[in-house]
């Protein structure tokens, strides 16, 4: 689903880690998705050029609609926009809605809107049939400009890039303390820190965003006795080896959370939260399989079936496998936000 490019080059890290770790993790940091941004065409100033309304842009998924106001307006002032129409609009009063008419939530990052309008398309009587899940097709998201008039009684917060910073700093406390029973790791990051995490996202720099989310976000050391040794390597983005004796677990891994930030999003429906433990009470990896079985049981049967697939789970754009395990995707897959964010959409 994800365009796997980046829009920026970057020096390779200064740090140094297991190349796996930093494959999944540079994968879901470089997906971008495609954009279609339409004016909404009673809305266009008097004197403009009602030809060239249209811009397309391959957004970061990380990435929020708020970010890409300054881009957007600089086109629209080159091409469709005369001076004095770009004196009057004030990007303050600028929002987005699909083409089907639904309000966009701007605090949620660019690939979650994304993936949550590509299950939301699976129920809709138009919709292409999809087998598994498997082929699932890349098409650009068409959005509509509205340049005046935002329904501030929906949309709560103005969409500025400083409100954006606010809903992204709480989205990575709340996951902190899904993981860990506090907040020391995210109220013990300097203001600078704080702030340098922020621009990492606005910047789309991945090497200043892990340089402060590593403090936060758990190692990926497999923990279990049944996982192979970790690697050689020492681990970028995982904080330092623990001082504790080496047969003491990690107590920052993956495996030792108390539990993974799990959101699980159904097609036009509820948004369902759940304290999801990386190990079963067995001692067992905590698998996606175990996991959606649980919370949807009619779509995810436990007992194999030899007919279709009744749903597939989109997770950064990707179809996950069944087995995948639940720390893991906290640590190599979850959002900028530390947020692991499960679409589920219906096969047919």
């Amino acid at each position: 689903m994800s365009a796997y490019g980046t829009t920026r080059n970057h020096a390779p890290s200064a740090f140094a880690t297991s190349a796996s770790i930093t494959l999944f993790r540079r994968l879901s940091w470089e997906g971008t998705v495609p954009l279609e941004i339409r004016v909404d065409p009673k809305e266009l100033p008097a004197n403009s050029d009602r030809g060239l309304e249209c811009y397309y842009i391959q957004a970061p998924r990380v990435s929020y609609l708020p970010l890409l106001m300054p881009e957007i307006r600089r086109f629209l002032m080159d091409v469709v926009f005369d001076e004095a129409a770009g004196k009057i609009l004030k990007e303050e009063d600028w929002w987005f809605e699909s083409e089907e008419g639904t309000l966009l939530k701007w605090h949620w990052p660019i690939g979650l809107i994304y993936d949550n309008h590509t299950i939301s398309a699976s129920i809709r009587p138009t919709a292409p049939a999809s087998g598994s899940g498997l082929n699932l097709q890349v098409t650009p998201l068409k959005l509509i400009l509205h340049l005046a008039s935002p329904p501030t009684e929906k949309l709560l917060l103005p969409p500025s890039p400083e409100s954006c910073k606010q809903a992204f700093m709480g989205q990575l406390k709340e996951a902190d303390f899904i993981r860990w029973g506090n907040t020391k790791r995210m109220t013990g990051l300097r203001k600078a820190e704080q702030d340098g995490i922020w621009e990492g996202i606005k910047e789309h720099n991945f090497e200043d965003y892990w340089r402060v989310a590593s403090k936060i976000v758990p190692t990926t050391a497999p923990t279990r006795p049944s996982s192979p040794p970790p690697s050689s390597g020492a681990s970028l983005h995982a904080r330092p080896a623990s001082t504790d004796q080496q047969t003491a677990p990690d107590r920052d891994g993956a495996y030792n959370v108390r539990s993974v930030p799990v959101r699980l999003y159904l097609p036009d429906g509820p948004v369902m939260q759940d304290l999801v433990p990386p190990l079963l009470e067995d001692g067992s990896a905590h698998t996606l399989s175990h996991y959606l079985s649980t919370h949807l049981p009619l779509l995810f049967p436990t007992q194999p079936s030899s007919s279709p697939d009744l749903a597939y789970a989109l997770i950064q754009s990707i179809v996950a496998p069944p087995e995948t395990e639940m720390g893991w995707l906290g640590a190599c897959l979850a959002g900028a936000d530390g947020w692991v964010n499960i679409c589920v959409g219906i096969s047919r």
